[in-house]
């Protein structure tokens, strides 16, 4: 097998949350292009449909929308058998539904907590824990989960109290998913981006040049990265190539952490 052989997934199926735009969308077609089956999942149904359509069209892959609130495990079980009904069973999980609210922690109440944590660390608890049941059936897979740099460290100038909180969450669940799951050749690896310039980051640097200005200063490289840049390394992850993987972190932020 050749090194490059090494990054295919042929054969293979992947779900991806969050998998109808941004990075989701990125990673959901670099998984398709690697050969892989997508099942794309997300909250806005018709999104995901039209997400799902255009990867096929553009990739040949096959390809299944399934409506999903990570949040719910009602919805996260569903899922799992939506798959495992579809392609036979799943190898790859991303979990990458995510939200942050800009409230300062002074100010924030108990709901706005609440809602993003359980978006960013419960809807990934919930999602491993039902995709991780059929991986572990069928003999293995890979799961990754796009955190954040925001783990190891205070985003400034916003306030995201509850965003650094879940993603941090995010990497404790990582190290425990590794060791339990070792056994059943499950292999649990986080993926940590810098600023990435998604739709709502675009808004952002439109709307607030001062403010977006303090992380370019920070940045080592001239540029953001695009939401293309990140799927690369979700590929590598995800395959054969990084079978001595698990268990581990790995920024990509354009040097911002190194400061």
């Amino acid at each position: 097998m050749s090194v490059l052989d090494r990054f295919r997934l042929d054969g293979q199926t992947a779900v991806v949350t969050g998998g109808n735009r941004g990075i989701g969308r990125a990673i959901s077609t670099a998984l398709a292009e690697a050969g892989a089956n997508v099942v794309v999942a997300n909250r806005d149904e018709a999104a995901g449909e039209r997400a799902a359509a255009d990867i096929a069209t553009t990739t040949g892959a096959e390809t299944l929308a399934v409506p999903v609130d990570v949040t719910d495990e009602d919805d996260a079980r569903a899922l799992a058998e939506a798959t495992v009904a579809a392609f036979g069973g799943v190898d790859i999980l991303v979990n990458n539904a995510g939200i942050t609210i800009n409230t300062p922690a002074e100010e924030m109440s108990a709901a706005e907590w609440h809602r993003v944590v359980e978006v960013n660390l419960t809807g990934v608890f919930n999602c491993a824990k039902f995709v991780g049941r059929e991986m572990i059936d069928d003999g293995g897979g890979s799961i990754v989960n796009i955190s954040s740099i925001s783990a190891f460290m205070a985003n400034h100038p916003q306030p995201q109290l509850s965003y650094n909180a879940s993603k941090a969450g995010v990497e404790g669940l990582k190290y425990q998913l590794a060791s339990e799951w070792a056994e059943h050749d499950v292999r649990v690896n986080n993926v940590n981006p810098g600023y990435v310039r998604t739709e709502m980051v675009d808004e952002v640097i439109a709307n607030e040049p001062e403010m977006t200005q303090q992380w370019f200063d920070e940045m080592l490289l001239d540029e953001m990265a695009a939401p293309a840049d990140i799927a690369p390394l979700v590929v590598f992850l995800a395959s054969e190539a990084s079978w001595y993987m698990t268990g581990t972190s790995v920024v990509i932020d354009g040097g911002y952490l190194v400061r």
